[in-house]
C-alpha cells in the first residue's frame, strides 16, 4: 500500500476524532472548518448554518484573521453560490468563483478567492449548513481548479460526519436546556407542596387559636406559639428553595468574577466582540447580585441574537453604596414604544420586574439604527 492513502486516512481520522471531542455547537463548527481547511490544504474555509430569514444563524471561518473578519463587516446573506448550495443541495466545484454567473461580489475587505469547493451539510433531507473552501494551495494552470474529484469525495465524507457531530451537539444543548427546565419544574413542585402544607397547617392552627381566645386563653396562647413555629418553617422552606435556584457561581466567585467568566465564553462563541469591565464594586446583597446577573444575561441574549451588532460592552460600576450595570451594543436598535405596542417585549418586562424587585431601576435607550443601552441601578444593602 502506498504512503499517500495512509496519510490521507490518518488525516480524516484525526479530523473526525477532533469533531467528536466537542459538545458545544460553536466548538463543533470551528473544529469542522479547521479540519476541512487542513485536510484539503486550502487557504480559506467557512461554514454557515442558515436561519429562516435569508441570513445565517452562525457563520464560522478559518484562514481569516480577527482583524480581517471585523473589517469585512456583517455576516453574509444567503445569495449567489451560498444560496445555490443551500437551495439545490448539490456540490459546487469551480475554477474561479468570480467568473460564475451567480457570483454577486463581496465586501472590499474580503480576501480575494479564485478556485472554490463547496457542498451542503445534510441531516436526511434537511440542509443544516454549507461547507466551502477556497484557494487550494497548489500550482494551478490558468482557468483550472486546484480542487480535485478526490478532494470533493473527501470533503463529502467530512460533511457526513459533520452533520452527525452538529446534530449531536444540538441535541446535547437541547437536552441541557430541558434538564434545567425539568429541574426548575421539580423545585417549583416541591416548593409548592412543602410550603402549601405549612401554610395549610398554619391557617388551621390560627383558626383554632381564634376559637379558643375567649374560653381557653392558655390553650389559645399555645396555638399561637405553634403558628409562629409553622410560619418560621415556611420561611425556611422558601429560603432553601431560593438558595438552590441561585446560580452556584455567584456564591463561589461573586458577581464580578461570574459576569467576567460568562462574558469571556460569549466572546469566544459569537462573532461580535463582547467585553466586560468591573470597577470598584463591593459585595452586594445576594438578591441584588442575582438580579443584576439575570438582567445582564437577558440583555446579552437580546444583543447577540437580535441586534446584529459588532460590539457589546458590559460595565459594572460602583455608584454610592450600590452599583450600576450597563449593557451597550452598536447594533440595529429598536423603538421601545413600537416593541411594546406589538406585544414583543424582548425581555424588558422581566428585566424591569427584576430591577424593581430589589429596589432598583432599569432604563432602556434605543432607536432604529442607533444601537441599544440598557442600564440597571441598585442601591446598597
Amino acid at each position: 500500500m502506498s504512503q499517500a492513502p495512509r496519510s490521507g486516512l490518518a488525516a480524516v481520522s484525526s479530523a473526525l476524532l477532533a469533531m467528536s471531542r466537542h459538545l458545544e455547537v460553536r466548538d463543533v463548527l470551528k473544529t469542522i472548518v479547521a479540519s476541512a481547511r487542513e485536510l484539503l490544504d486550502a487557504q480559506y474555509a467557512a461554514l454557515g448554518v442558515p436561519d429562516d430569514h435569508g441570513g445565517f444563524a452562525q457563520f464560522v471561518v478559518d484562514g481569516v484573521s480577527d482583524h480581517q473578519w471585523k473589517a469585512i463587516g456583517p455576516l453574509p446573506r444567503q445569495h449567489g453560490i451560498l444560496a445555490a448550495m443551500l437551495q439545490d443541495a448539490k456540490v459546487e466545484r469551480l475554477a474561479d468563483v468570480r467568473k460564475d454567473p451567480r457570483f454577486e461580489g463581496w465586501p472590499s475587505a474580503h480576501p480575494d478567492m479564485s478556485d472554490f469547493l463547496g457542498l451542503p451539510i445534510r441531516d436526511g433531507d434537511e440542509v443544516i449548513g454549507a461547507l466551502f473552501l477556497a484557494n487550494k494551495n497548489c500550482p494551478k494552470p490558468e482557468g483550472s481548479c486546484g480542487f480535485t474529484a478526490e478532494d470533493e469525495e473527501l470533503l463529502g465524507i467530512l460533511a457526513q460526519h459533520a452533520a452527525i457531530a452538529l446534530t449531536n451537539a444540538r441535541l446535547y444543548e437541547r437536552s441541557r436546556e430541558l434538564t434545567i427546565a425539568e429541574e426548575r419544574s421539580r423545585l417549583a413542585h416541591e416548593l409548592h407542596d412543602a410550603v402549601s402544607q405549612k401554610l395549610f397547617s398554619l391557617r388551621l392552627t390560627a383558626q383554632a387559636a381564634t376559637a379558643l381566645v375567649d374560653r381557653d386563653p392558655a390553650r389559645a396562647k399555645g396555638e399561637m406559639h405553634q403558628v409562629a413555629v409553622l410560619a418560621a418553617e415556611a420561611a425556611d422552606e422558601l429560603r432553601a428553595a431560593v438558595v438552590e435556584l441561585r446560580p452556584a457561581a455567584l456564591d463561589e466567585d461573586g458577581l464580578v468574577a461570574t459576569l467576567r467568566t460568562q462574558i469571556q465564553v460569549l466572546d469566544r462563541a459569537h462573532t461580535a466582540r463582547v467585553t466586560f469591565a468591573g470597577r470598584g464594586v463591593k459585595a452586594l446583597p445576594s438578591a441584588q447580585e442575582e438580579a443584576l446577573l439575570r438582567v445582564a444575561q437577558e440583555a446579552l441574549h437580546n444583543a447577540l441574537r437580535h441586534s446584529e451588532g459588532e460590539h457589546v460592552d458590559v460595565t459594572l460600576d460602583r455608584r454610592g453604596g450600590g452599583a450600576v450595570l450597563r449593557i451597550t451594543d452598536d447594533g440595529s436598535g429598536f423603538d421601545p414604544k413600537a416593541v411594546r405596542r406589538a406585544g414583543r417585549h424582548l425581555g424588558l418586562v422581566s428585566m424591569r420586574d427584576r430591577a424593581s424587585g430589589v429596589g432598583g431601576t432599569l432604563t432602556v435607550e434605543s432607536a432604529p439604527g442607533k444601537g441599544t443601552v440598557i442600564e440597571m441601578e441598585v442601591p446598597g444593602g
